[in-house]
C-alpha cells in the first residue's frame, strides 16, 4: 500500500547521525519522527527570518504621512450610483 504523506531519502555525515539518533532516543520518538519534526522547526526559523528581513525593509520605506488610517483600511466601498 502506497505511503500517504511524501517520503524522502537523506544522507547523514556519522556525527549528525548519531545527534539525531540521540534526540530521537531521548524523546521517545522514531528517527523519521524526530528528523521530520527538526526540518520542521528549522523551516519555521528560516520563514521568521525572511518574514523580518521584509518588515525591516517595510519599515525603512515607511512614511507615516503616506499610511492610511484603520478607518480608512476597512471602509466600505461605495456603491456605484445607478441611472
Amino acid at each position: 500500500m502506497p505511503a500517504k504523506n511524501p517520503r524522502v531519502n537523506v544522507v547523514l555525515e556519522p556525527p549528525l547521525y548519531e545527534a539525531l539518533k540521540r534526540l530521537a532516543r531521548r524523546d521517545g520518538a522514531s528517527l523519521s519522527l524526530k528528523a521530520r519534526d527538526l526540518l520542521r522547526d528549522a523551516l519555521e526559523s528560516h520563514e521568521d527570518l525572511i518574514l523580518d528581513q521584509i518588515a525591516r525593509e517595510r519599515e525603512a520605506t515607511f512614511r507615516p504621512s503616506r499610511a492610511l488610517s484603520h478607518r480608512e483600511v476597512w471602509r466600505r466601498p461605495e456603491k456605484a450610483k445607478r441611472s
